[in-house]
C-alpha cells in the first residue's frame, strides 16, 4: 500500500521539450519500479487533465501500467483542503488521494520537478531537475529512498 505520486513533465522527459522527446526518461523510471515492486503509482501530472488514465497507462510497459492505480483530482475540485496545504496544490492533491483511498498511514513519495507545489522541507518529495528529467543518478537515489521507506 505504498504510493508513488508521479509528475510526467520534467520527470519522464525534460520540461518544455519537443514532443518527439516525450517519455524519453521512461526506461529509467521503469527500472526503478522493477527494483521496488511494492509501490503503486498515481499520476499527479497535468497530463491527467487532458488525457484519460487508460491512455496514459498505454504509454507504459504492461508491468508498470498495471501498477498505475489512479490519478489525483484537480486542486479546484477538492473539498475541505487542510489550511496548511492551501498554498501547495500538488501536495494537497496527493493528500486528498491518500485520504480518499485509505492510505494516509502508509508511506508515500511524490516525484516532481516543482518544489513550490509542496510545503518546504517536505520529506515526501523527491525532486528531479526539470531541465533533464529523470537521470540514471536520480534513479539510483530514488531506489534507495523507496527501499528505505
Amino acid at each position: 500500500m505504498r504510493t508513488l505520486f508521479l509528475d510526467i513533465d520534467g520527470v519522464l522527459h525534460p520540461e518544455h521539450c519537443h514532443e518527439s522527446r516525450h517519455f524519453c526518461c521512461l526506461p529509467v523510471f521503469e527500472q526503478v519500479l522493477r527494483r521496488t515492486p511494492d509501490w503503486d503509482v498515481v499520476i499527479t501530472s497535468t497530463w491527467r487533465l487532458q488525457i484519460p488514465l487508460d491512455d496514459l497507462r498505454a504509454r507504459f510497459s504492461p508491468y508498470v501500467a498495471r501498477r498505475i492505480v489512479g490519478a489525483t483530482a484537480k486542486f479546484s475540485q477538492l473539498e475541505s483542503v487542510p489550511e496548511p496545504l492551501q498554498a501547495f496544490e500538488r501536495e494537497a492533491e496527493c493528500n486528498a488521494w491518500l485520504r480518499a483511498n485509505d492510505r494516509v498511514v502508509f508511506p508515500w513519495l511524490a516525484i516532481d520537478d516543482r518544489s513550490w507545489l509542496y510545503r518546504p522541507f517536505n520529506r515526501s518529495l523527491f525532486l528531479v531537475d526539470g531541465k533533464t528529467g529523470m537521470t540514471a543518478a536520480n534513479a539510483e537515489a530514488l531506489v534507495e529512498r523507496l527501499l528505505s521507506l
